[in-house]
Parts: structure tokens; sequence; C-alpha cells
């Protein structure tokens, strides 16, 4: 997987010193940063008359640099702040800009807003002045663009201090992504987020964003069964389990059995067998069970029988009803399991902190991959890793798309070892499809989109 880093602010703050220590002047981030933003607010808005808001910190300073630059190119803009620069470099920054500087109360709307009054590190909300100038300026502008974060917005959890923050189309964020861009309800008012190099370089994370991933074709020396064998145990449901299976198919599986499905269904290639009978078979590859799986004792039944099977599992559904950390942790290979938010409160219990902190809680306390399904879907490693997917459409949030990303993390679980990666790579093959599919999709549209998005992965 090639995704990028995620920083949180102590990290973006080490990194930064790092920077420094090596022999880059602080003030030269600042003007690295500066200039990003605006070329990016050149590109995006096309010169058109823009307002800077300048806060008190490095954020700040970073808007002057940039308001500078706009000017330069012969752009109209005004400048507003919220008091003086409350650093040198930020004070050097104000000094270096040479125009008029006012007040965020008097400030007068342009077609562009930059916001640059609070990045990394925000601890608490807006000033209730503050906030009500933010949200006058920003909703009468035309195009929105953030410096580093939103305004009111946490940099490690996502969280939004109040309720009443404007969106923003463009949020440039510096040196590295941070967990607000993809962890909502803070991703949510970012928009588009570019990443602006600054000269921090790459910097090593535990904390990373999930890339598109690398899934070679299959060679003349491949068959079937190298290209992995998935055992879909079914249920009470059986939709659900049909759903996965196929799933499974368009993502590049071999060979897929569907066990107990009743016989019936599916793509011709789809094999159906009677139960769990056929976990014997050591050509097995990956074991998903839970998707329409029920509650009965049929249900338990099958679950002892996958637990009990000795191969690689992916367990969603039903099957995280039944199961608990310590069976997870018994297990001889690590699982994948696939929860959304109630799931994972019934398997794990009420954990705190943001969603990384759960994941990675879970993920330790059961030895498997835990993949937090939602809107910022994050995916949590035993040893501490993490990957967070970026948005995925909302469209979403209907039956049986949960199905279909359990038959593709199965898929993938079959043809990669790593079972962090083979999740990695089955979150972004499920919003790439949903992507391809568009507005309104039900689960069935995304079957028609996996073996598109495949391709592109080749």
């Amino acid at each position: 997987m090639t995704g990028r880093p995620i920083l949180t602010a102590a990290a973006m703050r080490v990194a930064e010193a790092a920077c420094v220590a090596t022999g880059t002047p602080e003030r030269l981030l600042m003007a690295r940063a500066g200039a990003a933003v605006a070329e990016a607010t050149w590109r995006f808005a096309a010169g058109a008359p823009t307002l800077v808001l300048c806060g008190p910190g490095n954020n700040g300073g970073d808007g002057y640099v940039a308001a500078r630059l706009l000017r330069d190119r012969g752009v109209r803009v005004t400048v507003a702040a919220l008091g003086e620069p409350r650093s040198v470099h930020a004070g050097a920054a104000r000094a270096a800009w040479d125009g008029p500087v006012g007040t965020l109360g008097d400030a007068v709307v342009q077609p562009v807003l930059v916001d640059a009054l609070f990045g990394t590190g925000l601890s608490r909300g807006l000033d209730a002045t503050v906030a009500v100038a933010l949200r006058r300026l920003a909703d009468a502008a035309r195009v929105r663009i953030a410096i580093d974060l939103p305004s009111g917005v946490a940099t490690d959890d996502g969280a939004t201090f109040g309720r009443d923050l404007p969106t923003f189309e463009l949020t440039v964020a510096l040196g590295a992504l941070k967990p607000a861009h993809r962890l909502q309800p803070a991703a949510a008012l970012s928009g588009r987020v570019v990443v602006a190099d600054i000269g921090i370089g790459r910097p090593v994370s535990d904390l990373t964003e999930i890339g598109r991933p690398s899934l070679p074709a299959p060679t003349a020396a491949d068959h079937k069964y190298t290209r992995g064998m998935v055992a879909v145990l079914a249920g009470e449901m059986g939709g659900a389990a049909l759903l996965a299976a196929t799933a499974a198919q368009r993502a590049g599986a071999g060979y897929v059995v569907l066990a107990g499905g009743g016989g019936g269904g599916g793509l011709h290639a789809l094999v159906h067998r009677g139960g769990a009978e056929m976990l014997a078979d050591a050509r097995v590859d990956a074991v998903l069970c839970g998707p329409g799986l029920g509650h009965d004792a049929a249900a338990e039944r099958t679950l002892v029988a996958v637990l009990a099977c000795g191969r690689p599992l992916v367990l969603d559904a039903d099957a995280l009803r039944l199961a608990s950390p310590a069976v997870l942790r018994a297990l001889p290979v690590p699982a994948i399991v696939t929860p959304h938010a109630g799931e994972f409160e019934h398997l794990f219990g009420t954990l705190p902190g943001s969603r990384i902190d759960r994941a990675r809680a879970a993920a330790a306390m059961a030895q498997c991959v835990v993949v937090l399904k939602g809107a910022d879907t994050v995916i949590a490693a035993p040893d501490g890793r993490v990957a967070i997917a970026d948005p995925a459409p909302a469209w979403l949030a209907t039956a049986g798309t949960g199905d279909v990303l359990a038959g593709l993390v199965a898929a993938m679980r079959a043809r990669i070892d790593d079972p962090f990666a083979a999740a990695q790579a089955a979150v972004w093959l499920h919003g790439a499809a949903a992507e391809a599919a568009g507005a309104v999709l039900v689960a069935d549209d995304l079957l028609d989109m996996i073996r598109k998005v495949v391709r592109a992965c080749q």
C-alpha cells in the first residue's frame, strides 16, 4: 500500500522541529506554506478578489505570506486579522505585508475567502464573535479556502468546536494530511484536500491514508486456485451471502464457494455446496462468515465450525454478534473483522478516544485487523498501525453495501498475505466502485463496477 502519512498535531510539531534541526529555518517553512496557499488559491479561484483572515499564530503568518504573493500576481487582496501576531515569524510575515489590515468585524465580503485563523493544534471553540464573523464572511463568499484545517476543528479526532462552522471547497494541508482531513465531522467541512510540500519530507508514521492498491494481473502460470479460493458461509438471509460471494468473484478470486446458500442464485461460475463441511478443503485461502448468518443455533454451529477451521477468516455482521475478543485472540491466524459502529460496541464495548484510538485498542485487544466502517472508515492492525479511508460517497448508506465490502475483503485476503494490506485494498476498491456507480446506487450496482476499479489497480 502506498498511502501518504497522516500526522497528528504532536507528530507535525516533531516533523517541523526535525526539519529545522537539519538546517531549514522556520521562516522558510512559513514562506513555503504561504507560497503553496497562494498558488492553490490562484489556480482554484482564477484571480478573483480575495479576503484573507489571519489569526495570531503561525497559521496567520502563512496567510500574510499568501496575501502578499497573491497581490504581487495582481489579485485584489484585503486582509483582516484577529489581533497582533504572537510569534516572531508571523510578525515578520505581517510586516512584509505592507497593505492595510482590518478587523474581522469590519471586513468586507469578497468572492474568495482564505481562512488562516487557526490551523493545527486548536483545542477549544472559536470565540462567539469570531465564529459569527467567520460565518458571515464565508456564507457570502463564492469560494472558501482553508489553510491547513478549517478553523474550529480538532486536529487529531476530527471533532468540531461548535455547530455553525462553514464548509470549505478547498483545504491546503501543510506538509502532511492530518486526522481531521479524513475523520468526520471535520472532513465534511474540508472539501477537497490538497497536500502542500513545505519541505518536511515524508515522515514515517504508523497512521496513513489508504492508497490505491497494486493488484498484479494473473500470469500464464496462474490457475483458479493460485488466484485465491474463497468460501462464503451463508445462513438465514441468503441474499447477503450471495452479494458477498459475487463481490469476491468480481474482485478476482479464482474460485468462490457459497456454502449453505440454498443451492442456487448468483453467477453461473459460483460454486454451491451444502454447508460447513467444505471448510476441510485445504485449498481454501479465506473464509467469510457473517453476512445474513442469523443468530439462531444453526448460526452458532456454523460460526463454531468456521472458528475451528484454521483458515484466514473475515468476520462480518451477525458473526460479530456471536464472537468475542477472547475467541478472536485465540485464533491461529489473525482474522479481519468488519463492524459498523453498533457491531463494534457490541463486540468490544464502549472504548474511549477517537475512532483511531478505539480501532487501535480493539485490534490490540482481539489481535485481529479491525475495519471500523462508516463515513470515515478506519482500519487498525494489532501492532498499532492504522489507515484511514478517503471520504466515500454517502450513497453507500444503503442495504447490502457492507456485504459487498465483506466479499471484497475476503477476495483480497485470499490473495494478499498481510491482512492489514488486504483490508486496505478492499476498502479502497469499495469506495472507488461507489464513485464509479454514482448517485442513488444500490449494492448490486457496486458489483458491476468492481471489475472496472480492479483493472485500474493493475
